[in-house]
This record gives structure tokens, sequence and C-alpha cells, in this order.
């Protein structure tokens, strides 16, 4: 394990080519006012809360080499389908939201600029890694999250696409789906080798099944009790990415954290990263000098008192912040 750590400190620690520090220097805030691939309300208004808890101010704080351009928000018009797909809540809404998202997303890192998305909840990761993998082609995933997001339509007990988008990314699920109408535009172009997990503590048996059958890089909260954070973060990065050349998106969901300091999530499960934990793995991926895309989703503003969405804007805000470039 050791010489595995010594292996990623060495090379996430190599000195980034010129076109990537440019990059680093260009951000492009993007808002994704999304809730229709869950039941709860609340959460499409993310965006605005963590705009007007003082997002902008924040990052532009961090370095006068910042260049921040706020992309506004996605709109997008679904397009009716008679025969859906069983089990998928909101599809039309879905379909229609991550391929707008997804063109953004890919337009923002044309312009050479690190890209990220606020949600929203987590459905909108299928536009995103989609615009990215579409743009840099060789993509690594990290994966903050509480739940695993790799069910299909017919293994989710729910419905809510949410909890689907990784299932929709992967190239070895592609054969677990039914036609999806409208959805040409989106194929599976992620390997399940390039995607790691940290924070799981909520995954049901059909996601257990296919972590250990294409043994996808997982770490859950008992890992990062026995490890510590800083040495998952560079395991993670160690064998998603073993030749340090990948484009890195992180997608992170508020609910990886304890609930105690983001209380206001719609699917919050007891036991969850620190804070300062959360903060260091985003510090850790930028200092690989090769952070893409981030999203930070799940936000819902309308779950729990004043003082309960306050600290949980706060929290989005300082991991945002990280991978702007903000070390504490």
């Amino acid at each position: 394990m050791f010489q595995t750590l010594r292996r990623a400190l060495h090379q996430i620690q190599r000195q980034p080519c010129a076109d990537v520090r440019r990059q680093l220097q260009k951000i492009g805030l993007l808002g994704v006012p999304f809730s229709r691939g869950q039941k709860k309300f609340g959460v499409e208004c993310g965006p605005k809360a963590i705009r007007e808890g003082g997002l902008l101010q924040e990052i532009t704080d961090i370095s006068d080499e910042l260049q921040v351009k706020d992309f506004g928000d996605i709109t997008y018009e679904p397009k009716a389908t008679q025969i859906k797909p069983r089990n998928m809540l909101g599809y039309d809404d879905v379909v229609a939201c991550n391929q707008r998202l997804s063109e953004k997303v890919f337009e923002i890192l044309s312009d050479d600029r690190m890209c990220i998305t606020l949600g929203g909840d987590h459905a909108i990761g299928i536009g995103s890694v989609d615009g990215h993998v579409r743009q840099r082609k060789n993509i690594a995933i990290v994966w903050v999250d509480a739940h695993a997001d790799l069910n299909t339509n017919t293994s989710s007990t729910s419905g809510n696409v949410h909890g689907m988008p990784l299932a929709l990314l992967a190239e070895e699920f592609a054969g677990m789906w039914p036609y999806l109408p409208n959805m040409d535009w989106q194929v599976p172009r992620v390997s399940t080798k390039n995607i790691a997990y940290i924070g799981l503590r909520s995954v049901d048996d059909f996601e257990k099944d296919m972590i250990a059958r294409y043994n996808i890089t997982a770490f859950g909260m008992r890992d990062v009790d026995k490890y510590g954070i800083h040495d998952v973060i560079n395991m993670a990065l160690e064998a998603i990415d073993p030749t340090a050349d990948r484009s890195i998106h992180l997608s992170f969901d508020i609910d990886a954290l304890n609930p105690l300091e983001a209380p206001s999530t719609g699917t919050s499960v007891p036991g969850g990263l620190a804070l300062r934990e959360g903060i260091h793995i985003v510090e850790e991926v930028h200092k690989t000098r090769r952070l893409s895309v981030m999203d930070l989703v799940e936000v819902n503003p309308q779950i729990g008192n004043e003082q309960q969405v306050k600290d949980t804007v706060n929290a989005a805000i300082e991991i945002i912040k990280a991978a702007c470039g903000n070390y504490r």
C-alpha cells in the first residue's frame, strides 16, 4: 500500500503542462436548477442559494489571477415521448436538461476553462460527464457521495434518475438499458476502471454486486476511518489515473458530508465525511492540475431551518473554493 501511495504522490505532484496551468486560471460557473431526477422539490433552488451565499466573491478573493465567468443557468425545452422507458422519473426533463448541459460543459471546456456546475440533483452528472468526455476524451471520475448512483431502470426500487447517472455513463452497463428515446446523443464512454467512489455508506445489493463484478474502486466510510482521507484520495487517484495524464471530473454530492455539517439535502445518511475531509479531497484533486470539471449537487435550501440551510450552503462554498485553488 505504501509503495502505491508513494507512486501516487510522485505522479500527482509532477509539473503540469502549460495548457493545464492556463486552463486552471479560468473558471466557468454554470447553474443547473434541476430537480426532476428525484421526488423532493427544492433542490432546483440550490444554484441560487449558493450564489446568494457569496460564491463569486469568495472565489475571486482567492487570487487576482483567477478569471471567473458566470454562465448563468441551464434552460431547456423537454421533448415529449409517447413511449418512455419504465421506472425513470421525469424522463423527458432529464433527457432535455442533460443534453443542453452536455453542450454547455463542452463549450466551457473548449474556452479553456475549468467548469463548475451547481446543482440541482445528481442526475445532472449525466450531461456534465458526457460533455467532459466528449471534449477531453480520456477522463477519470472521482464520485464523492454517500450513494453509488449505479442503478438501472430495472434495478432501481425508486425510479429516481439521480441514482442512475453512472450506470448510464459506464461502457460496461450499455447492454443493461432498453432503447432510450431522444437520448441518442448520449453514448456510454467511460470505463468503470476510470471511476472511484469516496464516502459510500448507503449502497443497495445490486450496486454492491456491480462494484464487485467490475472491480470498481470504492472507498466507503469504513475505509476512510481505516486509512485516513489523505491516503484514500491518493489511492483513488492512483487506481483510476495511474499514468497521471487524464482529465479529472470531480462530482461532489453534498450528502457525502456528515448531516451535522450539511443537513439541507434530500437523502442524508449519518456517519459521513467531516467538512475538513471533504475539503481535503478537493484540495488533493486540485493539486493534480488536471481537475477540469466539478459538480456540486444536492443542496436543497427548502430542507431544514435557516441556520441549517446556511451551514449547508457555506459547506458547499468551501468545497468549491478548494476546487479553485483555495488552500487552508
